[in-house]
């Protein structure tokens, strides 16, 4: 005869529910480091390799000012002419010395020049997929998208250049790459995609640059 014992259900229920309690305690305590991790080390990461990315592109096009905090309007003005002021003592003497600036200190500046637009990017008309001499290239980004355009061999190599601007990655860091073996593809204005090695349908990666090679 078999006694059934209330008791040993409600143990078992507790034990059950002190392993999910346990569970979710662990589950959170994973969270909280993988949340941990990714704010102190993998993001401060990847802010300083984009910081790096964008002074070397920067200093490559002759920008560097960008890089500067800039100096407040008018600021050095003033520091001139408190101390000015301090040494010659009143607004009387100050006028005196004004008066008798070198030419090339009242003189006005010539306006700068206003800089070149920027060149807009047009890519050559894709051909139709039964075009004689027709080739897809399909560019593999770091983003982890793959995008498909048509060329025909005869094309400049560089339009290659043009169409990597157009996506979004600016040839000055990054450059295309062969899948095997892994090189860097030669690009040129003189160099037709045929000349470069597409001959058919062609997959590249767009890989960061090597500052070694820059």
């Amino acid at each position: 005869m078999v006694v059934w014992e209330p008791y040993k259900d409600s143990e078992d229920e507790e034990a059950k529910q002190r392993q999910k309690q346990a569970r979710e305690e662990l589950q959170e305590k994973h969270s909280e480091k993988a949340f941990s991790y990714q704010e102190s080390v993998l993001r401060p990461r990847q802010e300083s390799s984009m910081r790096k990315k964008e002074e070397r592109f920067y200093r490559m096009t002759g920008e560097a000012w960008k890089l500067t905090d800039g100096e407040q309007l008018g600021e050095g003005e003033s520091l001139w002419q408190r101390a000015q002021e301090d040494v010659d003592g009143t607004p009387n003497q100050e006028a005196v010395r004004r008066r008798k600036l070198p030419e090339s200190a009242t003189r006005l500046h010539p306006k700068l020049e206003v800089p070149p637009q920027k060149r807009v990017v047009v890519l050559p008309e894709e051909p139709a997929e039964d075009a004689e001499g027709v080739v897809r290239v399909a560019l593999r980004c770091p983003s982890g998208r793959t995008i498909h355009r048509r060329f025909l061999k005869s094309d400049s190599s560089s339009v290659l250049l043009d169409w990597l601007l157009k996506t979004g990655y600016h040839p000055a860091i990054y450059t295309l790459c062969t899948t095997y073996p892994r090189q860097p593809l030669v690009i040129g204005k003189d160099i037709s995609m045929g000349d470069a090695g597409i001959l058919t349908h062609t997959v590249l990666n767009v890989e960061v640059k090597d500052p070694s090679t820059t």
